[in-house]
């Protein structure tokens, strides 16, 4: 086994409880056991960097959803890039470079039916680096792409507004909305982040919903009234990313057939009491518009081809991919994870597990 020994452990975060609000240090449980060899048809993997996404707020709740709840107990949930460091699998060879469900741990070690079911396969890292295969070219790039392409279904000339504009899916929809032929809009929180949406991908513009009211305006709405400066005729797909408030307020400036994508709610992962849905849901029928959601994981088949498409808009410069790659291993993960919520990471959030 290259690299493994009996003495190599394998350090984990473990779900301890279920979260009530923002996760604490009280949630989490870390342990650690002995990396062990991998049953015939398995593999090992060492895991480098495990991705950081809203959606591991909801995986921590009790109750149906379009994915089992991580048990209590259990090594928590995640997607990661790895190295595979011993193989009894005919698919896989000592030194490969892999993607898929590693979950928050040092080393994985996979029978041949979690193999399959880990969705693990090998990339290639000529078509974007370790980092870039958890954002455009993994869970993110697949949501943004799928959820734009087959539900948004944009059409040139069409406006699209995108909240979380500067995170992982968002930044992937706006400038491949951008390739397809449409009008971009970004919703972001900040100043750097609105510029960098525009300046550095291309957006037509960025609202930024944490602007202050100008001097003299009691009444402010930031999103509202960048709305109406720059979609001054109506908003065709809005890619949803966050919920409430915002969404909300894009529900007011809709035009006909406009197509809602409801991908995820951020501003609503760590409510304690009733999650707030929509109260404009009216505008949907009086625009005879459509609000449908996304999960990544319908779409597993098809990923080959929305990868080798937005690898070719890498390598040619039409789209670019920016990661907030955090060190410190699997210790750093509750602190980093609860970045996600506080608005703190600026471009996709990614944990590094170890050196490459």
């Amino acid at each position: 086994m290259s690299a493994i020994d009996n003495r190599t452990v394998n350090h984990q975060v473990r779900l301890a409880s279920r979260p009530i609000g923002v996760p604490t240090a009280g949630n989490w449980q870390f342990t650690e056991e002995p990396v062990a060899e991998p049953a015939a048809g398995g593999v090992l993997v060492k895991v480098l960097a495990i991705s950081l996404d809203p959606a591991m707020r909801g995986w921590m709740n009790e109750g149906k959803s379009y994915i089992p709840p991580v048990a209590i107990g259990a090594v928590m949930r995640a997607g990661g890039v790895g190295i595979v460091v011993a193989s009894k699998h005919p698919a896989f060879a000592v030194g490969d470079h892999v993607a898929g469900g590693t979950d928050v741990q040092e080393y994985v070690c996979l029978t041949a039916d979690q193999t399959s079911r880990s969705g693990l396969t090998k990339i290639d890292l000529r078509l974007g680096t370790l980092s870039q295969w958890l954002n455009v070219l993994g869970m993110p790039g697949m949501t943004g792409y799928f959820g734009l392409m087959d539900v948004g279904q944009p059409k040139p000339g069409e406006t699209l507004v995108v909240s979380g504009a500067a995170g992982a899916v968002g930044q992937t929809v706006g400038q491949l909305a951008k390739i397809k032929g449409c009008r971009v809009v970004g919703i972001a929180g900040g100043p750097a982040k609105c510029e960098w949406v525009v300046k550095e991908l291309g957006f037509d513009a960025c609202i930024d919903y944490k602007q202050p009211a100008p001097a003299g305006v009691m009444k402010w709405d930031a999103v509202r009234e960048g709305l109406k400066q720059h979609c001054p005729d109506g908003v065709d797909i809005y890619f949803d990313n966050v919920g409430g408030d915002i969404l909300d307020t894009v529900l007011t400036r809709i035009r006909r057939k406009a197509r809602i994508v409801i991908c995820g709610a951020i501003s609503q992962y760590n409510a304690t009491g009733a999650v707030q849905g929509p109260k404009n849901y009216l505008s949907l029928l009086v625009n005879r518009a459509r609000m449908e959601g996304i999960v990544v994981f319908d779409y597993a088949a098809r990923y080959p081809q929305a990868i080798a498409e937005m690898a070719g808009y890498l390598k040619d410069g039409r789209m670019k991919s920016r990661e907030d790659v955090v060190a410190g291993g699997v210790r750093a993960y509750p602190d980093t994870l609860n970045r996600l919520f506080s608005g703190e990471n600026f471009g996709k959030l990614v944990l590094q597990i170890a050196h490459p």
